[in-house]
């Protein structure tokens, strides 16, 4: 007869599969809600889900996308109800050098002078505006799939979508973004002039 105690507790099972993952939802709760307040009510919000769900866990799968799938699922459920202004996205350096290099390479093969590549230091805060201006589902898709590096399976398994929704989320996203931070490359000489005058 096998003694009760000897296998794990839910609550034990739940924090050595679970909890270990609380620094990556963090980030990302932070990314996409835009200040801390509300990344941690987003997380403790989620672990709370996770662990009365936790039943339904498939021991042997990928805890780390079971938890952002709840996440995405807590955010877009319950943050996106709320009527507010622009969001606020404070990004780490690692964050800001990862999409910059990827709106970079979008930008790449968009006609521009060497001037506006050059002044690369515009792009902190235009990213971090153009983000902001993504709708939730495209934000959160580029950045789980550019700074998470989470493959279109696995986001797709989170945000429980078809793999061609996130890859279209992503290109949009993506586009989107270009789009934006060329708007503001071609408008930030003018306002440089216009102040010259």
């Amino acid at each position: 007869m096998t003694n009760p105690s000897a296998s794990p507790s839910r609550s034990e099972r739940f924090e050595a599969e679970a909890l270990v993952h609380l620094g990556p939802l963090y980030r990302t709760a932070l990314r996409l809600t835009g200040n801390d307040a509300d990344a941690q009510d987003l997380v403790q919000e989620t672990v709370l889900r996770a662990f009365r769900f936790f039943d339904s866990f498939e021991p042997g799968t990928n805890c780390r996308a079971w938890l952002f799938r709840i996440l995405m699922n807590t955010f877009v459920n319950e943050y996106r109800k709320r009527v507010r202004g622009p969001q606020q996205v404070d990004l780490d350096e690692t964050t800001m050098g990862t999409l910059e290099s990827r709106a970079d390479q979008a930008i790449v093969s968009l006609p521009a002078t060497p001037e506006e590549v050059v002044s690369a230091g515009m792009l902190d805060g235009d990213l971090k505006e153009g983000l902001r201006a993504l709708p939730p589902e495209f934000r959160a898709a580029v950045l789980l799939c550019d700074v998470e590096e989470f493959s279109y399976k696995e986001i797709a398994e989170m945000t429980q979508v078809p793999v061609g929704t996130v890859m279209s989320r992503i290109h949009r996203g993506r586009r989107a973004l270009r789009e934006f931070l060329l708007r503001r490359r071609r408008a930030k000489p003018v306002r440089a002039l216009s102040a010259g005058a």
